[in-house]
This record gives C-alpha cells, structure tokens and sequence, in this order.
C-alpha cells in the first residue's frame, strides 16, 4: 500500500503510524521505519513557507514510493508532505516504510527521504527579522540522492 499526502494541515503522527501498522497487519511484516523532519530555527527563523506544484509534487513523492517498492520489499509506503506556513518545530514531512524486516525498511524510508528532497517540485521561503529568503537547494541532498543510483 502506498499513501501520499501534501496537506496544509499539521500531520498527525499516531495516525499516520497507525495507517502503515494496519496495511501491514495481515502480511507478515514485522519491521516499520519512520522519519519525521520538523521546521528549523537555524539562523533565526520564524517561519518557514512551503510552495509546490499540485498534481506534479503528488506525482513526483508516488514516483519516489514506487520506486522503493520496485527496490526493496515493502508492504507499505507512506509519505506525508506539509506546504504553506509553519513555525520552528512543527512537523513538515512523515516517510514510513514497512517490511518483513528492519534492514529493509530502514533503508527504503532512507531512501525515500534522500530522494523526495530533490525530486519532488517544493519551494521554501524563511522568513527571518532580516527578511524573507528563498532556501536554495543543498549540494548535500542532491549528493545523498545521487548515492542511490
């Protein structure tokens, strides 16, 4: 099972988990991965605002789940994506994977992480006391992308 979200909501995160345990329960899998990123104060930010493409983000993140699926055997995949306007601390993206084992899982949700960053059309806007910036892509990110193959 895959399940994409983009929402302006805040993301709940036993509901989220709750979602990938039970389109796993009847298949055996015993092993669930989980990333949660939050929104950073670094350099004093205040707020951080997410911009995306409709239709091609949600594209974009299936692409990404559906590629791990093809790569490692999962029984779900479930990555949830915040855009609009959020404070330091809220939550801004959930990956879950499930597998029959830890190992698998724990790559697949390393992976789909490391892949959403750069493939999925998301722009960020930090507004600071100095002003409001646009967060370029990190050399990084497209580094731990590119390490997937």
């Amino acid at each position: 099972m895959i399940r994409i979200g983009v929402q302006t909501a805040p993301i709940d995160l036993a509901e989220a988990l709750a979602g990938v345990e039970a389109s796993i329960e009847a298949a055996g899998m015993g092993g669930i991965a989980s990333f949660t990123g939050l929104v950073r104060a670094d350099d004093g930010v205040a707020a951080l605002t997410l911009e995306h493409y409709p239709g091609m983000t949600e594209a974009a993140l299936q692409a990404v789940a559906e590629a791990a699926v093809a790569r490692w055997s999962l029984g779900a995949v479930t990555i949830l994506h915040r855009v609009g306007t959020m404070r330091p601390g809220e939550r801004i993206v959930f990956v879950a994977t499930a597998a029959a084992h830890r190992a698998e899982a724990l790559a697949a949700c390393s992976y789909c992480i490391d892949r959403l960053k750069t493939d999925a059309p998301f722009w960020k806007r930090e507004a600071t006391q100095a002003g409001d910036r646009w967060v370029e892509a990190r050399p990084a990110d497209a580094n731990a992308a590119q390490d997937w193959g």
